[in-house]
């Protein structure tokens, strides 16, 4: 019972420590060339509870990759933004997709 005990609270502690880690950054993603154009995806049925994800290009440091669209877990009082690129001075940049409160 004792082992028990100090088990479980070594889970706590662990929690705790990865809770108060700060969380990395994402990067901003600049480009000195615009994106492809966007690929027309067939939207299969999403059941209710779901919303459609669509597919985006990203740029993995050498070139645009296509990420496929998906479903995902719809969020209660959230809608999807989805990603998209801007240009700013000759530059590309990537606004990430992100879930916003609506």
């Amino acid at each position: 019972m004792n082992l028990k005990r100090t088990l479980l609270a070594m889970g706590f502690a662990m929690g705790a420590m990865v809770a108060m880690a700060p969380a990395p950054a994402l990067a901003d993603i600049t480009v000195r060339f615009g994106p492809p154009p966007i690929r027309h995806e067939v939207v299969p049925m999403v059941p209710s509870g779901y919303v459609w994800v669509p597919g985006y290009w990203n740029f993995n440091g050498h070139r645009y990759v296509w990420v496929r669209g998906h479903r995902e877990r719809a969020r209660h009082g959230r809608r999807w933004v989805a990603p998209r690129w801007h240009e700013d001075r000759g530059r590309w940049r990537q606004e990430r997709g992100r879930w916003d409160r609506y």
